[in-house]
């Protein structure tokens, strides 16, 4: 009984529900879906495996799923050996649906936090690999499937694409994904060197081979030695500079600036490119050889405006970092918000877009991204900015993978009438009760967020809702949709 009410509560609130009787089933389903559940809501009181012998066997698998315990007694002791195993929470039985949702936000919402804590950690040690690339267009993926073919060997990778298209990670993640992948990446901005610095930069250079060479330098093909050398616009060598680099190519050696004996280097050449390099070699600005030692396998990233279904992930992804960073909590992107953004066409590409997200985390001063947290980009929009035609379904993407990233406006047409069928004033009760519904089914049930649009206290709120006879309606009312699955381990 027990678990069939609390499996209809989660119901109630949006979430996909796994349920199971036991320990042992809860390993099983957590071992088919691999990585297809977001959360777990753990007993602690189980036939055969109970609840503190459950965490121990996620823990020594490694396993990320947050877990919420429940416990009847909510004993002090209980809830630290709980926490202590790995849990994240706990709710005391009989739980309320409101405390319910609270828990189960805050455990997605931290794992949604330490994910992206962990993809910034492996973009600084170098070791990206594609699933921290985040898209659900079948053009991009269509790329992605080609650049992980060239992972797997040395081929030198030409990687084109508008500046901000997210070239440099997906350099990172042919490298990560490769088997150079525990060897160094080292990263090079050909547009940012100085032309008269490039060779000496780029191959090295001895002590006292020119004013100002106090110390040897190795240069960034020896620093990449046995792993991947990233050339980012590679367009702006200039055309000494690329000569040798051809050279270097050819023939897997350096010649350091004043230097008396070539090094032999073993290196995987990645380049990027935001011009369009096949037109400057036909115009002379380019070596064509050289082109054609850097392009061997080409990769083209389409640009942001052509892949508008990965913006609500983006911006999730953008959201969950900068508000971590700022200490803000940014709770969801209105549903007005995220269209504008979806489609606007973003001429700085993905990079334009990170910038936007970080300035709106930090103008917010509420829980939501709001169309007033865009400014430079509502204003672009009503100065005449064509936006591309892209639908945005309700709950799509859950900001901090823990509630609707859109939240819905009231239903069109919708209005209170003040007079009732006898033509006279209708009650302030049936006018309280009627906005209080209209509320709750607004902020889809999320009640400290309905308190506090309303101006009141949340146990006001509550003790209205009795008065009112409204209760039973709101907790029917409490539901929101997201794409998040929970698994409930619980006891018959």
């Amino acid at each position: 009984m027990q678990r069939r009410l609390l499996e209809a509560t989660i119901g109630r609130l949006g979430y996909a529900v796994v349920a199971v009787d036991s320990g042992e089933a809860a390993l099983q389903a957590l071992a088919q879906r691999e990585g297809g559940v977001d959360a777990v809501l753990l007993d602690l009181v189980m036939p055969d495996l109970d609840g503190m012998a459950v965490l121990t066997r996620l823990r020594e698998q490694g396993c990320a799923v947050p877990v919420i315990v429940q416990t009847a007694n909510g004993s002090i002791d209980a809830v630290v050996s709980a926490m202590r195993a790995g849990a994240v929470d706990f709710v005391v039985k009989p739980v309320g649906a409101e405390r319910l949702a609270v828990s189960i936000q805050n455990a997605l919402a931290t794992r949604a936090l330490e994910s992206e804590i962990r993809r910034f950690k492996r973009s600084r040690a170098g070791t990206l690999t594609f699933s921290d690339v985040l898209t659900r267009s079948s053009r991009m993926a269509a790329v992605l499937k080609l650049a992980h073919k060239a992972a797997a060997s040395s081929i030198p990778v030409l990687i084109e694409g508008e500046s901000g298209t997210g070239k440099e990670l997906a350099a990172r993640a042919i490298h990560g994904s490769g088997t150079r992948r525990a060897k160094p990446f080292v990263a090079v901005n050909c547009g940012a060197i100085p032309e008269n610095l490039v060779e000496s930069i780029l191959f090295g250079h001895e002590k006292g081979a020119f004013t100002g060479a106090f110390d040897r330098h190795i240069g960034k093909f020896v620093e990449a030695d046995g792993g991947t050398l990233f050339l980012d616009e590679i367009g702006e060598l200039s055309p000494d500079a690329q000569v040798k680099l051809l050279r270097t190519l050819q023939t897997g050696e350096v010649d350091p600036v004043g230097g008396r004996h070539t090094v032999k280097v073993d290196v995987r050449v990645v380049s990027a490119t935001n011009r369009d390099l096949l037109a400057r070699v036909k115009a002379g600005q380019f070596r064509e050889d050289l082109y054609y030692r850097l392009a061997v396998f080409p990769l083209v990233l389409p640009p942001l405006r052509h892949r508008p279904e990965d913006i609500p992930e983006l911006v999730r992804h953008f959201a969950v970092r900068f508000a971590a960073e700022e200490g803000k909590r940014v709770r969801a992107v209105s549903a007005e918000a995220l269209r504008m953004l979806a489609g606007y066409p973003w001429p700085g590409n993905v990079r334009q877009l990170e910038n936007a997200v970080f300035r709106a985390v930090v103008l917010a001063e509420t829980d939501e991204l709001t169309v007033a947290e865009f400014p430079q980009i509502a204003a672009q929009i009503d100065d005449g900015a064509p936006l591309a035609p892209f639908e945005v379904e309700p709950g799509e993407i859950p900001l901090a993978a823990e509630v609707p990233a859109v939240q819905l406006a009231a239903e069109p047409g919708e209005s209170l009438p003040l007079t009732g069928p006898g033509g006279h004033v209708v009650a302030m009760e049936e006018v309280e009760a009627a906005v209080i519904r209209h509320a709750i089914r607004h902020y889809r049930g999320q009640m400290t967020e309905v308190a506090r649009r309303l101006g009141i206290g949340r146990s006001t709120l509550y003790r209205r809702l009795k008065d009112l006879g409204l209760d039973a309606e709101a907790e029917a009312e409490a539901g929101i949709e997201t794409g998040v699955t929970l698994a409930a381990a619980l006891p018959a």
